[in-house]
């Protein structure tokens, strides 16, 4: 069975940085593309950034220049450094992945989620 675990959340102030990883883990035949998504209070869950597996990657227009993810293959980890925060960066952050299996071909998981506070 796969599972995916965020960590590196907490309280910060404005200005401050974070960074998020989240570790897949499971037997695992190959892991295609990873990304970060976030949902603050009484919002809809929204796209931060994406990596596919050649290491392209797409970022939201709010955090580009400030956000950057990155993977290590050989960990199954895919990380999202937050630099510049801002108190509307402030939400619950889902790790993602596309994951291929011996049961399934890029199926999505999802981790659990990991908090993130911005305020002063």
């Amino acid at each position: 069975q796969v599972q995916l675990v965020e960590s590196g959340g907490g309280l910060v102030q404005p200005g401050g940085s974070l960074r998020l990883s989240c570790a897949a883990s499971g037997i695992i035949f190959a892991i295609y593309e990873m990304g970060w998504y976030r949902q603050a209070p009484g919002k809809q869950r929204e796209l931060v950034a994406t990596i596919n597996s050649g290491g392209s990657t797409n970022y939201a227009d709010s955090v580009k220049g400030r956000f950057t993810i990155s993977r290590d293959n050989a960990k199954n980890t895919v990380y999202l450094q937050m630099n510049s925060l801002k108190p509307e960066d402030t939400a619950v952050y889902y790790c993602k992945a596309k994951i291929s299996t011996s049961q399934t071909i890029g199926r999505d998981y999802w981790g659990q989620g990991t908090q993130v506070t911005v305020s002063s």
